[in-house]
């Protein structure tokens, strides 16, 4: 399909100038989301570009102001403008560039002109923000009605992540300072003070701006702390003084950067609880902190497993290992299907996602939903399942109350009474490869059961090179496997994980699997539970943690250790 624009709106447009906050996507303001997902326009510092993406509508134009000036010349044009605009394609979004960031203000207007709703996204708050004050009022000379969404400022977001407080109980004066700008007079008045300074510098510039306290006043020996990549799992922080901090980066191996260094937010001063930044590193602390973790799963199976990861401080990153299709011959999924409606059945059993996805596809097909499944009993094996049960409209009437598995689902299935269920036949929709431990179980007790082919899976496609590079190079500090295939599969399609990489298995069976492949596994799943398992990983990189703060070493992700290093065998239950 070829490009098209983006339609014609009103006269007047409208503008939002929006705070992104300093790097977590989990610190938009529900107003910023809200403004997000009614934007024609988004224009946006390339920094945080991803976090206010996320939440912008299909088919939004999207625009980066730190683009190149040759991409923009390419780019079509707002109507009757040199202004770059996107084009959507498909209903999806698309960037283009923009000649500079001081040009943003002239994009703004372009597009407000021709009645667009646009969001102006910077980071931190636009309040502090060098060139926002300027395009609002470019805004309101032109009489383009605006907005402002505050958002959480760099200055003190960072180091609240950090845990690094910036007032105690005595209520300590707190200043904040832009080392790009401050003056000579500036530095000599917070180095006269006592109370908590608060930096933005970049790290190449750290050393430079404790000087410039020193020269103006502060003691040498003043504490300091200074946090790069603030509020994201990247985040680092160091602790010195303004006499040593320079020797500290130096220590740390922190390089002078050609780009002129990364931004950092430095807290200075006796009261700011720098020295209390063991009992406060409440983000940096967690049990995985910066764990780049592969998930074998796609990202509609992973979704919650991921956002539990996450809560762990993890980096989760799915890679599907198993494709769904339908299945060779749809005849038998057809017959079973009419048979749900015409009573045929007493029981239906959805041991998967993939199986309640496969049966509500078909329902949609025939113009079926939920009421088909009237007087029918419905179990469910898994958490997951229930809940796409739920999302279908259909509450399951058995899970398992114990393992969560064929096995756990036969404990508690009732056996045939010919007295109270009046027809005996079970219908159970599953994948081509499932074990035979259910239909056996469930003929064991009495029932007649249609084992029916509802959908295929076979092996995904490879993931990018860059992926497997990953995979086979120990750039993964762990690695999820909720089943024998995901081990198999993973391995096929993408290699083996680095003997650095953590192994962790959801059960016994996908234990020996790994085992059997080569890989050593260190945590099992105290039941077989994806969460259960997730916890389980969080529990080790607990133990990980503590064991190396007690030893004085530096805490490290295994990504992070010596290439060839010899691990220590174990296995966690």
């Amino acid at each position: 399909m070829s490009p098209t624009t983006l339609p014609a709106g009103p006269d007047h447009g409208h503008v939002t100038f929006l705070g992104a906050g300093p790097g977590d996507p989990g610190l938009l303001t529900l107003r910023a989301v809200e403004a997000l997902a009614n934007a024609d326009v988004l224009v946006a510092e390339h920094e945080v570009l991803d976090v206010v993406r996320a939440h912008a509508r299909s088919g939004v134009a999207v625009l980066d102001t730190d683009a190149d000036s040759a991409a923009a010349s390419s780019a079509d044009t707002f109507p009757g403008t040199g202004t770059p605009q996107l084009a959507v394609v498909d209903g999806a979004s698309t960037t283009a560039g923009a000649p500079a960031v001081r040009d943003a203000a002239h994009l703004v207007m372009q597009a407000a002109r021709g009645g667009k709703r646009v969001v102006r996204a910077v980071s931190g708050d636009p309040g502090l923000d060098t060139y926002a004050a300027e395009e609002m009022l470019a805004c309101a000379a032109e009489g383009v009605p605006f907005e402002v969404v505050p958002g959480v400022a760099a200055a003190v977001g960072v180091p609240a992540y950090a845990g690094v407080p910036l007032r105690d109980a005595q209520g300590a004066d707190v200043r904040f300072v832009d080392a790009r700008t401050a003056s000579d007079r500036c530095w000599t008045e917070v180095g006269a003070s006592d109370g908590t300074v608060v930096v933005s510098t970049t790290l190449d510039s750290v050393a430079a701006a404790a000087g410039e306290l020193v020269a103006g006043g502060r003691k040498p020996d003043t504490p300091l702390t200074v946090t790069v990549a603030g509020t994201t799992t990247r985040q680092r922080t160091w602790t010195a003084t303004l006499g040593t901090i320079a020797q500290t980066l130096k220590q740390a191996k922190v390089l002078p950067s050609p780009e002129g260094g990364r931004p950092v937010i430095a807290v200075v001063g006796e009261r700011s609880a720098a020295a209390q930044r063991d009992q406060l590193s409440w983000f940096e602390s967690k049990p995985l902190f910066g764990w780049k973790v592969l998930v074998p799963r796609t990202k509609e199976q992973a979704a919650s497993l991921s956002d539990q990861l996450r809560s762990y401080g993890a980096v989760p990153h799915e890679v599907p290992t198993i494709a769904v299709e339908p299945p060779r011959t749809p005849q038998q999924m057809e017959r079973a299907v009419k048979g749900l409606v015409t009573g045929r059945y007493e029981w239906i059993a959805f041991t998967s996602v993939n199986a309640v996805k496969a049966v509500r596809e078909k329902f949609e097909e025939y113009g079926l939903d939920a009421r088909a499944f009237a007087g029918i009993k419905v179990a469910a094996v898994g958490e997951q399942t229930a809940r796409a049960l739920v999302a279908f409209g259909v509450k399951p009437d058995l899970v398992p109350s114990g393992e969560q598995s064929a096995a756990g689902l036969l404990e508690d299935w009732p056996p045939y009474d010919p007295v109270f269920d009046p027809i005996d036949r079970v219908f159970l929709p599953r994948a081509d490869i499932a074990t035979e431990t259910l239909v056996a179980g469930l003929i064991e007790l009495g029932w007649e059961v249609d084992d029916v082919t509802a959908y295929r899976t076979v092996r995904a496609s490879p993931p990018p090179a860059e992926t497997r590079e990953a995979i086979k190079g120990g750039g993964f500090d762990a690695v999820l496997f909720t089943s024998s295939s995901t081990v198999r599969n993973l391995v096929g399609i993408a290699g083996k994980p680095h003997n650095v990489t953590v192994i962790a298995c959801i059960g016994p069976a996908t234990a020996k699997t790994a085992e059997e492949h080569g890989l050593r596994v260190d945590v099992m799943a105290p039941e077989p539970s994806v969460h259960k398992l997730a916890e389980a990983l969080a529990d080790f990189g607990s133990r990980r943690r503590a064991a190396a703060v007690e030893a004085g070493d530096p805490v490290t992700r295994p990504s992070e250790r010596r290439p060839g290093a010899r691990r220590r065998r174990s296995t966690s239950t």
